[in-house]
């Protein structure tokens, strides 16, 4: 890991940084020897960048959206990936659907609430998977904190304010101002809550881990917050919840670190990194 990738403190002491970075390496190594699939329920805009960044760092990919393909890829094991991005109506009876697949086969699963509150849809379903809840939430402050509203936690900013909401997929928030809702998110769901910004926010709802490093060239193509949380997925795969958010978000921080010093642009940035996190 860079020197930049992650800075670590918690609320209750239950793991020492060291211990967290030996088990990050180890999913790591786990997952390039075992290729572990992830199938996922995403954004159609971003497929293809989330399948890649999947089979960049080892896993195995496979896009589906029809309500009996999450059932039947949430009972082979592994975990899987659930991104509300693009919606279609058929996603009603998909997502309750493989939630439901998923906790009868204790198979993890990722969720990115991509533009939460924007229309009515994207709520039920954020209030319909609150009874079988995702392994690993992933997505910006203003997602995050609209999420803890919906399904009751107090999902009010640190300073004791109701967040903005997001624009678009866009967060209004800082990812400071999250952390209350992050934490409540993590304690209900019994998993971890990765909080995408300038400097992203990871937590178990004991523990709470700062992470530096990324790109600003990032924010400037589409794809990079859905294809964390398919690579969220692959580690979720050989690794518990936090230590699983934790891997790929410093994963991603040291790629885009990486890749930005050899890119010319967005184009050849979003190439650059795939190579780097390969």
């Amino acid at each position: 890991m860079s020197e930049h990738s992650t800075t670590t403190t918690t609320a209750s002491p239950t793991r020492t940084e060291a211990e967290l970075r030996a088990l990050m390496a180890r999913a790591v190594r786990e997952v390039r020897e075992t290729n572990p699939l992830a199938p996922s329920i995403t954004n159609t805009v971003t497929q293809s960048f989330v399948a890649n960044a999947q089979l960049a760092v080892g896993g195995s990919a496979a896009m589906v959206y029809l309500p009996d393909e999450g059932e039947c890829v949430a009972a082979l094991g592994g975990s899987v990936y659930i991104n509300l991005g693009t919606l279609m109506p058929v996603y009603e009876q998909t997502v309750p659907a493989t939630a439901r697949a998923c906790a009868a086969a204790a198979t993890p699963w990722v969720l990115d609430p991509v533009g939460v509150g924007i229309g009515s849809l994207r709520t039920r379903l954020i209030e319909a998977v609150r009874e079988n809840p995702p392994t690993i939430l992933r997505g910006n402050a203003s997602e995050i904190i609209a999420v803890a509203d919906l399904w009751g936690l107090g999902g009010n900013s640190a300073d004791g304010a109701s967040g903005d909401g997001p624009r678009g997929v866009d967060s209004t928030d800082s990812v400071d101002a999250a952390e209350r809702a992050a934490v409540a998110c993590a304690r209900f769901t019994g998993g971890a809550v990765a909080v995408s910004g300038a400097t992203d926010l990871v937590t178990d709802g004991v523990q709470v881990a700062r992470l530096s490093g990324g790109s600003s060239l990032m924010t400037c193509i589409t794809g990079s917050g859905c294809s964390l949380g398919g690579v969220c997925a692959v580690y979720a795969c050989v690794a518990d919840p936090f230590v699983a958010a934790l891997t790929a978000t410093a994963a991603y921080n040291l790629a885009g670190l990486r890749a930005a010093e050899t890119c010319d642009g967005p184009g050849s940035f979003q190439v650059a990194f795939l190579n780097a996190l390969y």
